[in-house]
C-alpha cells in the first residue's frame, strides 16, 4: 500500500469533518464510545442499544462526508464553467478590439474619401465652365459615377462603425452583467459556508 502524502490527510480530514459542523468531533466520539463498549461490561440490552448509537453516529458522518464531497465536486464543475466563461470574454475583448482597430481605419478612408470628393466637386465645377467639349463630358460622367461609388462606400463605413459600437456595448454590458453573477454566486457560498455551522449545530 503506498504512502499516503499531508495533502491526501489534510483532504481525507476536512471531508470527515465537512464544513466544520463538528463532525471531527463526532468521530472523536464515536471512537471514545466504541473503546468503551468494547471493554465496558454492558447488559445485552444497553450494548445493543450503545451500538445502534454508535451505528447512528457513523451513518451521519457518512452522510456528512458524501454530501461535502458532492460540493466539492460541483465547486470544480462550477470553477471550469467559469474558466471556460472568462476564455470565452477574453476572445470576444480581443476581438472587439480587432474590430475598433479596422473601424478606425475605415473611419480614417472615409475621412480621405470625403476630401477627395469634396476635390472632385470642385473639378467638376471647373469642368462644367467648359461644357462645349466632348472629352469633358465624358469625364464628368465618369467623375459622377466615382463620386456615386465613394459615397456609397461612405455610407457602408458609417453603418459599420456604427453596428461595431452597438456590438461593444452589448459585449461590455454582458461582461458587467457577468461579474455581477459571479460576485452574488461568492456572496451566497460565503453565506452558505456561515450559515452551516448554525444549523448543524441546532
Amino acid at each position: 500500500m503506498g504512502s499516503i502524502t499531508d495533502d491526501e490527510v489534510i483532504r481525507k480530514r476536512l471531508l470527515i469533518d465537512g464544513d466544520g459542523a463538528g463532525d471531527d468531533r463526532r468521530i472523536n466520539v464515536l471512537m471514545k464510545s466504541f473503546t468503551k463498549w468494547c471493554h465496558s461490561n454492558f447488559s445485552p440490552e444497553e450494548g445493543f442499544s450503545q451500538y445502534q448509537r454508535m451505528v447512528t453516529s457513523l451513518a451521519q458522518c457518512e452522510f456528512s462526508m458524501g454530501k461535502t464531497l458532492l460540493v466539492y465536486d460541483m465547486n470544480l464543475k462550477e470553477m471550469e464553467n467559469y474558466e471556460a466563461i472568462y476564455a470565452d470574454i477574453e476572445k470576444s475583448i480581443t476581438s472587439a478590439h480587432e474590430k475598433i482597430a479596422e473601424c478606425k481605419k475605415e473611419i480614417q478612408r472615409a475621412k480621405r474619401i470625403r476630401k477627395n470628393r469634396q476635390e472632385y466637386d470642385a473639378l467638376a465645377r471647373v469642368i462644367k465652365q467648359h461644357p462645349d467639349r466632348h472629352e469633358t463630358l465624358k469625364q464628368l460622367e465618369a467623375l459622377d459615377k466615382e463620386l456615386q461609388q465613394l459615397s456609397h462606400i461612405k455610407e457602408n463605413v458609417e453603418d459599420k462603425l456604427e453596428l461595431r459600437k452597438k456590438q461593444f456595448h452589448v459585449l461590455l454590458t454582458t461582461i458587467q452583467e457577468l461579474q455581477q453573477t459571479l460576485e452574488n454566486d461568492e456572496k451566497m457560498e460565503s453565506d452558505d459556508t456561515q450559515e452551516s455551522p448554525m444549523e448543524n449545530g441546532d
